[in-house]
């Protein structure tokens, strides 16, 4: 490879190139044409400042006149074998051609064109015919000149393969050796020479006969080797002039060479030395620049671990983990492998989990601190900025249970928030003494019920300004999520929107990098130019890094705290570690759902309150007036805390409601027993009405289903009335029914306050007026207040009275039930039955007082005229009693029945009196025949005729008494 430095330039005769020089010729074949590429970086230098020139260095186009150091030469692997690997490769080509020779991309050249099979096409078909007629003949008709010389070459050979084969064989052995005494026996046989040591004739014939024969065998293996070079001559002839040729074509190639040699060294004097120098100055210049900008960002990571102190000592735990993670990201890319710093990532590590576990610390301490303050106190949000930096520092660092957190300190706050209300409000009862009764709830309930009833609503002010206060805090937490799931949003946009510059971008700047990468090739300098490269390569990289680095070094210098700018840019450098949307949206929902959970909390608590209040009864016991107040403030804080918190809360209700229960229960039994007791006294006597019971009737009868306010007493001038007037018509009732339509007013009134207890008021309110129907009829129709009372018999006054009592109360039923009507759901409406049948309870009643009055006038027809007799004077003594009877019911009963209903019933006591009367004559044989007898029983009855008459609203009632006389048959 290497030629003699001794041989001078030689000109070529034929003059193959320019200036006369001998130009090597290009191969035309497209695999010789490669792209040109940068050259391995074999031995590396780094530069020293001093300017040395290129020419100090190995030179291609200067003439090695003397041996020096770059004189040495070695293989292309050894020197290609970078020494500076840590692990050497195992394939063939890296192995053998350096690292570059993967890396680097080949590039097509710009001068040749693209060769398929298509361009030769025209030109194999235009051949194809012309080589298939070739190829015919020539196996048809073989070269005369080949078939002569191959006649004579066989020839030649079998004549030459006759004649070696008369040379012995053993002379042909490849192990041919005299030296061997067996190969010497075999070709000198002496054993037909005299072994006596004599000469004799014969010997001498055979020593000679054998040398001669050796001859002929030397002659011709001589004449074949003669023949063989004579065959060969003509080509090893032509070597030997080629090899004559190919030393002048060495001696005008060296002569070019050097011609080449001194152009290119005056051109590398002239325009190469001072722009490397430059270039190496600017490289020597940029790297101390990139040590200058190393140093300054180690010192700023060294300052990493007292900025966060100080950061932390301002509770800024945001900026600390930002620092952190820059700091740790510099250290992964930037300042990986430096030996000082192998111990400040598992510091940083460490360092990153105290300040977990102190923000956990931090939160739990400022939830306590928030919710366990008077609910009076201003702001509504503690430290605002102290609370969202914690909430995104959480965030940031994924202990998303810090909710559970808060939870936990509400469940604790709302418990003391009762004692609390419940201590300030015995501080000022001197009654009750701290030291002895010590249990909250023992002292709620020695409280008089103003005064728990001003605890209660102190209660349930207290929450609400605590539930406002939770509102408001989660609603600070809420901003902060909702501004962590913007942030991520907008940096996915961000991200999405840069793809497509990216790439292009990538694109031009891998051809800028192609380019430089022709340059390096060209001048020769690896080191140098492969670091350009890398610079180049690296820069958008390295300036980010920096700027890091510089927001690094100003937060050691300064330890300014967080605004939001910071906090932007922790979304930004930390989206990674931030929680992902479906993360972000769980927590907005726990958010929600921790609200709605302080309002079943708020509303538990209420609930404590009630029930420790009512575990010796005294709820029970409540005027109704009181459990109205009651109710209303429950209802009022639930439904305030239904419009903060948007959730309905079920327990408080299901506790009023539970009260509600008893307090109907023992309200309804208070009146119950009222009725009968009022009833076991009532001597069925009319009562007078007082005035406030008609006004009372009187604003039923306006459509006002409730009792009237209670006023300061008054002197009232109004005398009682006898009657009770309603829509006009007058009833005569008894002293309990006044005050029974009280008592359903107080039942609808109860319902008016506590719509909740209507189904179960109205079930209470039947079952008192069944109890009315039925223990009156047993007091009057049964007799009961004859034993009971202590009157001497039951009048038909006592029975007339029970009736109009039983009919205004039948009057009042529709009006009852059109008002339960509109407090009931309408899946309840099927209990508005009950008042149809109590209806109809009360009208059976009804007419059995009737029919009872009739049956008393029965009786005593049926016994005076069972003695009449028809003889003189007239009218006889029977009728005359009939009609003194008749005329005192009348009276009994005139004023307190309607008009109607006591024509109604006297009809029907005409009617018995003609059955008994027709009766009697049938049994005596009087008949209408105008005999003596008929006439003195014509006088009687005129006489009954017009006592009958002469009654009060019975004038103009036909009696048809023409019915008492049989017809004849």
């Amino acid at each position: 490879m290497a030629s003699s430095h001794s041989s001078s330039p030689m000109r070529r005769p034929g003059g193959g190139g320019r200036d006369g020089l001998y130009h090597k010729e290009r191969d035309a074949s497209p695999h010789h044409c490669r792209p040109v590429r940068s050259l391995p970086d074999v031995c590396p230098k780094e530069p020293t400042g001093e300017g040395r020139g290129l020419c100090d260095g190995p030179s291609v186009v200067a003439e090695h006149d003397r041996w020096t150091v770059y004189s040495s030469k070695v293989n292309l692997p050894a020197a290609l074998n970078d020494p500076r690997l840590a692990k050497r490769e195992s394939d063939f080509f890296t192995k053998t051609w350096g690292l570059d020779f993967t890396e680097s991309e080949v590039m097509p050249s710009f001068y040749l064109p693209s060769i398929s099979r298509e361009h030769f096409a025209p030109y194999l078909q235009e051949m194809a015919q012309r080589e298939r007629i070739h190829e015919r003949c020539k196996t048809i008709c073989p070269n005369k000149d080949d078939v002569d010389a191959v006649s004579s070459i066989t020839t030649n050979h079998d004549k030459s393969r006759a004649e070696l084969e008369q040379v012995p064989k053993i002379f042909m052995r490849p192990d041919f050796a005299l030296e061997d005494p067996a190969t010497f026996n075999a070709v000198l046989p002496w054993s037909h020479f005299n072994s006596t040591g004599g000469k004799s004739s014969r010997d001498m014939a055979s020593s000679k006969l054998l040398q001669e024969k050796l001859s002929h065998y030397l002659d011709v293996v001589e004449v074949s080797i003669a023949r063989q070079i004579s065959l060969r001559s003509e080509a090893f002839f032509h070597a030997m002039s080629s090899q004559h040729e190919l030393q002048d074509r060495l001696q005008e190639t060296q002569q070019a060479v050097a011609t080449l040699r001194s152009r290119t060294a005056a051109m590398d004097r002239v325009m190469c030395q001072g722009p490397l120098r430059a270039l190496r100055t600017a490289l020597t210049r940029n790297n101390c620049v990139k040590l200058h900008n190393k140093l300054k960002l180690m010192a700023a990571v060294h300052q990493t671990q007292p900025t966060v102190q100080l950061l932390l000592s301002t509770s800024e735990f945001v900026g600390a983990l930002e620092l952190i993670a820059t700091t740790k990201e510099v250290l992964q890319q930037e300042l990986q492998g430096i030996h000082s710093f192998r111990h400040l990532g598992s510091q940083l590590c460490e360092l990153e989990k105290l300040i977990d576990k102190m923000m956990v610390e931090d939160f739990s301490m400022y939830a306590r601190s928030d919710l366990n303050r008077s609910p009076r106190d201003e702001p509504q949000v503690l430290e605002k900025e102290r609370l969202e930096s914690l909430v995104f520092g959480l965030l940031r660092q994924r202990k998303l249970d810090f909710l559970d957190i808060y939870s936990d300190e509400m469940i604790l706050a709302a418990k003391a928030m009762v004692a609390q209300c419940v201590t300030e409000s015995v501080l000022h009862m001197e009654e009750i003494d701290t030291e002895v009764v010590t249990k909250v709830a023992e002292q709620m309930r020695l409280m008089t019920f103003p005064q728990w009833f001003e605890l209660l609503e102190n209660v349930f002010e207290s929450f609400l300004l605590f539930l406002q206060r939770i509102k408001a805090t989660l609603n600070v937490i809420r901003n902060v999520v909702l501004e962590v799931l913007d942030s991520n949003q907008k940096n996915r946009l961000l991200e999405e929107a840069r793809v497509g510059p990216s790439a292009q971008d990538s694109s031009q700047g891998l051809s800028l990098l192609q380019g430089e990468a022709e340059v390096a090739y060209l001048t020769h300098e690896g080191l140098f130019i492969s670091d350009a490269l890398n610079e180049a390569q690296q820069q958008a990289g390295s300036r980010t890094q920096q700027s890091r680095a510089e927001a690094a070094g100003n937060d050691s210098a300064s330890g300014s705290t967080e605004t939001p700018i910071i906090r932007e840019q922790s979304f930004m450098s930390g989206e990674n570690m931030m929680p992902t949307d479906l993360e972000l949206n769980r927590v907005l929902n726990n958010i929600q759902d921790l609200l709605y959970t302080a309002s079943d909390v708020s509303h538990d608590r209420c609930v404590k309150v009630l029930t420790a209040r009512a575990k010796d009864g005294s709820l029970e016991r409540l005027s109704s007036a009181e459990f109205v107040c009651l109710s209303q403030a429950v209802e009022g804080f639930v439904r305030d805390t239904e419009e903060l918190c948007g959730r309905r809360s079920v327990s408080l209700r299901g506790a009023l409601q539970s009260q509600a229960n008893r307090f109907v229960h023992r309200f309804h039994e208070e009146r119950k027993t009222k009725l009968s007791l009022l009833l076991d006294n009532e001597r069925w006597k009319q009562a007078e009405v007082p005035a406030e019971f008609q006004d009372l009737v009187n604003s039923i009868a306006d459509g006002k289903i409730t009792l009237p306010e209670r006023k300061t007493p008054a002197p009232d001038d109004r005398k009682p009335t006898e009657f009770l007037l309603v829509n006009g018509q007058k009833y005569a009732v008894v002293g309990t029914v006044l005050l029974l339509i009280r008592i359903f007013l107080e039942y609808c009134q109860c319902v008016n306050d506590i719509p909740s207890v209507a189904t179960d008021m109205l079930t209470r309110l039947s079952d008192l007026l069944k109890h009315f129907n039925s223990r009156s009829c047993q007091l009057v129709l049964g007799a009961g207040a004859l034993q009971v009372v202590g009157l001497k018999t039951i009048t038909t006054k006592n029975l007339a009275l029970a009736s109009r009592c039983l009919q205004l109360v039948v009057h009042y039923i529709p009006i009852i039930r059109a008002h339960f009507e509109t407090k009931l759901q309408p899946k309840h409406f099927n209990v508005l039955r009950h008042f149809d049948h109590i209806t109809k309870d009360y009208n059976d009643h009804i007419a059995e007082i009737s029919a009872k009055l009739v049956a008393i006038m029965d009786s005593l027809f049926e016994k005076v005229l069972s003695k009449y007799e028809v003889k003189a004077p007239m009218p006889s003594t029977c009728f005359r009693n009939v009609c003194k009877q008749m005329a005192k019911m009348h009276e009994a009963i005139y004023e307190l029945l309607p008009e109607e209903q006591t024509q109604m019933l006297f009809l029907r006591i005409n009617a018995s009196f003609k059955m008994h009367l027709k009766r009697q004559l049938s049994r005596l044989g009087v008949v209408n025949d105008g005999a003596p007898q008929h006439g003195l029983v014509v006088v009687d009855v005129a006489f009954y005729t017009e006592n009958f008459q002469a009654l009060k609203s019975l004038e103009r009632l036909d009696l048809n008494m023409a019915e008492i006389w049989e017809q004849k048959r």
